[in-house]
């Protein structure tokens, strides 16, 4: 039976949106517009970049740029370390008072400020805080979780304030994507070093030291005033947090050393500026997709595994 003239219509249509989904042709009098990866005005027809060579289809550089668009436009991925620990910490305050209720913090002075906000060590456990690491590596999601839990309101805001103070200065040197990978990869070295000592650990504070480290190598050797006054600020905050360290309890030194030794090894390997071409933006690109994919599934894991329990 011969189709009627709109069912052809509506076909050719169809037709038409499958080879633009799948890099075909596209339809005439379609508008050009921008590389997502570079920003060059390519043509309509164009399938790839003919500045950097990034597909116009589909790539890592369209998906980071699309989700771009849902951060802020400075330091986003600073912004979202931030609003992932702080939504954690958040979650797991609920869950602290869902098994404990709300109880204040015992004591004065100092050990009520420490306390103030206090997570319950079962609700860090359930939510991958790091351990011995014989345990670390039969459940390996916990070197990650552990780096986005916090002990206490003074813990992570203690933290958080290191972050929004150094981390959009090594995001501006190094691109948001191989920042985000230096971040989560010095993380994950500290609680190595940590769970190697057999600590129960928790705590953004390895990534930090991390930073810090790779801020120290990168101005190594450097003799400008901008890079002495950077390399003096990031002696100052070794020596605040060597200081909080020997001084408070409960500090995972060893994942502090461990975090700044892996930041300082990266500082004097990877390049401190901004991707420049096609290839150094693409393998900045897998590096923070990888690292952001391995939050996305270490959180997976746990999400799956209380899931599957008992609720706490």
């Amino acid at each position: 039976m011969p189709l009627s003239p709109r069912l052809r219509w509506k076909l050719n249509q169809y037709r038409e949106q499958m080879k633009h989904i799948f890099g075909g042709t596209r339809k005439e009098g379609a508008r050009p517009k921008l590389c997502p990866a570079c920003g060059t005005l390519v043509g309509s027809t164009a399938t790839r970049c003919h500045q950097c060579g990034a597909s116009l289809t589909f790539s890592l550089a369209a998906a980071s740029r699309s989700l771009g668009r849902l951060m802020p436009a400075t330091s986003p991925a600073t912004y979202g370390i931030l609003s992932l620990c702080c939504l954690i910490y958040g979650a797991s305050l609920i869950a602290t008072m869902r098994v404990s209720g709300f109880a204040p913090p015992s004591g004065g002075g100092l050990s009520a400020l420490l306390d103030f906000g206090a997570i319950n060590n079962r609700v860090l456990l359930q939510l991958g805080a790091s351990l011995p690491l014989p345990v670390n590596l039969a459940q390996p999601w916990r070197f990650v979780t552990a780096i986005f839990l916090h002990a206490s309101l003074l813990h992570i805001g203690f933290n958080m304030w290191v972050l929004m103070d150094i981390g959009p200065m090594v995001e501006e040197f190094y691109g948001s994507a191989r920042y985000l990978f230096l971040f989560v990869i010095t993380g994950i070295g500290g609680y190595v070093l940590s769970s190697f000592f057999e600590h129960f650990s928790i705590g953004a504070s390895g990534a930090l030291l991390g930073l810090i480290g790779a801020l120290f190598a990168m101005t190594l050797g450097r003799h400008t005033s901008s890079m002495q006054m950077l390399r003096g600020q990031m002696i100052r905050w070794l020596i605040y947090i060597v200081i909080w360290g020997l001084f408070f309890p409960g500090v995972d030194n060893m994942a502090h050393l461990g975090g700044a030794i892996c930041g300082f090894a990266l500082g004097r390997i990877m390049v401190d500026r901004p991707p420049s071409s096609a290839e150094e933006r693409q393998r900045a690109y897998v590096l923070g997709w990888a690292a952001a994919l391995a939050v996305v599934a270490s959180f997976a894991v746990v999400v799956y595994g209380i899931a599957s329990h008992q609720p706490m």
